[in-house]
């Protein structure tokens, strides 16, 4: 199997219609399964886009982009030039997060019949026109596109490797630099493109599928003779002299009154590449030595961890145990000294019960959550293709998943004796979503403010308030009643009626230093993954290597279980029984570790400068790394949950 899970097969011809049958047109693909089963899925369910020479081409276009300020706008915000009627395209929950606007454009193709030096139009800048164009130009801005589902790129050459190519997605909507000879620096806008179509031909019929959609933007200073109409000819760029432009002495500036005219050429090129691998390029083309690093550096650390459980569950309990169980009198029990001792404490119901029971449970709907979502992904699912699946996704399998969140709230409440459980059913069911959900409301409120695409309209946040309160609270109240009505967790020893008193503990037993010892290695198991899942988030690029992420998922599970059982170990062994949140916030400290990497990695890697975009930022990834806490967390605390009623299960006690 291929980690990567990028490349979906392409259909055995066995399983295709003969090409007078077939249709013309079928709905896009989106299968990246393996197997004789993706392939069936691919061509019965789906079908791919085929077009004949002479068929139309509709160029879409996308948000404007830029790394520097993560704020998308739509395309038709600046004065680029607009067909006669504006139609906005469907758009999933996932796309309207993103801030994806997909709407038609005047750029139209006719399949294999290349074109040289089409007028687009002829705007005439003003001082507000001009100065929205130099504001773009000043954050790197970038313009998105789409044809037939594929993503617009620009081929740039790597520098180390010449015979290397990487892709910039979308082109930037112009350059700023030095102008003739002269010291002072002027805006230049990309009002010449050059599109090449890539597209694979069928062997035996003459229709072709599209594989590829490249630009290589120019800045020209377009001339022409006379007065201006619609059948003026260019002198800079003439499709009867078949010249074009591939080289521009004279850039198109950017100032008031300055006239603009927008032009593009289509080369049409065949390629081998077939249409089943046509996103390969798209993908995130990261050095899997690198991921195997990762992977390896992530499995010492849960060698070392094996290790040491191995040994206290071979070696060190199983002698405790069985000395401990041959003891004849209770005279020599009481001079036993460690974990045994504190049988009658260990279950105690902590304080704050009912806070654990909440995030216990929010840390089990997050377990699903991801879970199912990784299982999809890897099985490919979620192409990429489909913009915005991998979030619409995650929303709907949390909404979901609160049936398990409400079930183990109550479980767990019930076990320490709660009786109010439509108390716990609704704090369950509103403290994270509440927090989560007034943080995402505050920075769309800054986007909103900012005027930016990228602000959720009413209507979608209208829609996330109904997923919440119409489907995920009423399942969490139905998951609750089921798993109070369920007979209580019966504890394995007796808890006695007055605590024991805790001893003073040394100095590396000390709550706050375990706690955060015990965040390193989950974050350790994880960190490297993680700097290629921001990369793909902020710095605006695809991800699919689900394949790795979900290796390294199940490490990180190990490594919070494995290190929460051996610090509760070592914490039961000083007689402090106090176990039940220390063993949360043991493995959801690494949350904190990974706050503290995202702020290294925006100082380091982005070059965010608007205070606005910062915040957006910050406050995203304090989001994530909530969220991570309470993934983390959770399992750390089944892991010891686990551990405890394990060991104390195997102690005779009178």
């Amino acid at each position: 199997m291929d980690l990567r899970s990028s490349s979906p097969l392409h259909p055995p011809r066995s399983l295709l219609l003969p090409p007078r049958r077939r249709p013309r047109r079928f709905p896009k693909g989106k299968c990246l399964l393996f197997g004789d089963l993706c392939d069936l899925l691919v061509v019965v369910s789906y079908g791919t886009d085929v077009f004949e020479p002479g068929d139309s081409l509709m160029v879409k276009v996308n948000k404007l982009t830029s790394i520097k300020t993560q704020l998308p706008y739509t395309y038709y915000s600046l004065p680029y030039c607009k067909p006669k009627e504006i139609v906005d395209s469907a758009e999933n929950l996932g796309e309207v997060l993103r801030g994806d606007r997909i709407e038609n454009s005047p750029y139209v193709f006719k399949m294999r019949e290349p074109q040289m030096c089409n007028v687009v139009c002829r705007q005439i800048l003003n001082e507000k026109t001009a100065k929205e164009f130099k504001e773009k130009i000043d954050d790197q801005y970038r313009v998105n596109m789409i044809l037939d589902n594929l993503p617009l790129v620009v081929p740039i050459r790597r520098l180390d490797q010449e015979s290397s190519i990487v892709y910039q997605h979308g082109f930037h909507v112009g350059l700023k630099g030095l102008y003739a000879g002269t010291k002072e620096e002027k805006y230049f806008i990309h009002n010449h493109l050059t599109f090449t179509v890539k597209f694979h031909k069928d062997q035996q019929t003459d229709v072709g599928r599209i594989v590829g959609f490249e630009v290589r933007p120019f800045s020209v200073k377009h001339e022409y003779e006379g007065e201006w109409s619609e059948t003026t000819r260019l002198t800079t760029c003439d499709p009867h002299a078949k010249r074009s432009v591939t080289t521009s002495d004279s850039p198109q500036e950017v100032e008031d009154k300055k006239e603009i005219i927008f032009t593009y050429d289509v080369e049409f090129q065949e390629s081998d590449v077939k249409w089943a691998y046509r996103w390969d390029t798209y993908l995130l083309t990261a050095d899997d030595q690198i991921h195997w690093f990762s992977i390896v550096n992530s499995l010492m650390i849960v060698l070392f961890l094996s290790g040491m459980v191995a040994m206290i569950m071979l070696r060190t309990l199983y002698r405790d145990i069985s000395k401990y169980n041959q003891l004849e009198t209770q005279e020599e029990a009481q001079e036993e000294t460690g974990w045994k001792l504190v049988h009658g404490d260990v279950f105690r119901p902590p304080t704050n019960s009912d806070l654990l029971c909440v995030y216990v449970g929010t840390g089990v709907q997050f377990f699903g959550m991801i879970l199912v979502t990784m299982i999809f992904a890897v099985l490919g699912f979620l192409s990429p293709s489909n913009r915005g699946g991998f979030m619409t996704a995650l929303l709907l399998l949390w909404v979901f998943m609160g049936l398990f969140a409400g079930y183990s709230s109550a479980r767990l409440y019930k076990m320490f004796k709660g009786t109010e459980w439509k108390k716990i059913a609704l704090r369950t069911a509103f403290i994270f979503p509440a927090i989560a959900f007034s943080i995402f409301f505050f920075l769309n409120a800054l986007i909103w403010g900012q005027k930016s695409s990228g602000a959720v309209p009413f209507g979608t946040m209208f829609a996330l308030v109904v997923l919440w309160f119409g489907i995920s609270v009423p399942l969490v109240f139905v998951g609750a009643y089921v798993g109070f009505r369920k007979p209580p967790l019966e504890d394995p020893v007796k808890t006695n009626k007055i605590p024991r008193q805790i001893p003073e503990q040394a100095w590396y037993m000390n709550p706050i230093f375990s706690i955060l010892i015990g965040g390193i290695l989950p974050f350790g198991a994880v960190f490297i993954e993680l700097f290629f899942i921001l990369t793909s988030i902020w710095l605006q690029q695809f991800y699919y290597i689900f394949g790795f992420l979900f290796i390294v998922f199940a490490i990180l599970i190990v490594t919070c279980a494995e290190i929460t059982i051996v610090l509760c170990y070592f914490q039961l062994c000083s007689e402090d029984y106090l176990w039940w949140w220390r063993s949360y916030l043991t493995s959801g400290s690494s949350a904190l570790y990974l706050f503290l990497y995202a702020a290294f990695y925006f100082f380091t890697k982005l070059e965010i400068t608007k205070p606005v975009s910062g915040v957006l930022y910050f406050g995203y990834m304090l989001i994530a790394s909530y969220a991570f806490f309470v993934l983390t967390g959770t399992i750390g605390f089944y892991a010891c949950f686990w551990f405890t009623r394990l060991i104390y299960s195997s102690v005779k006690i009178d």
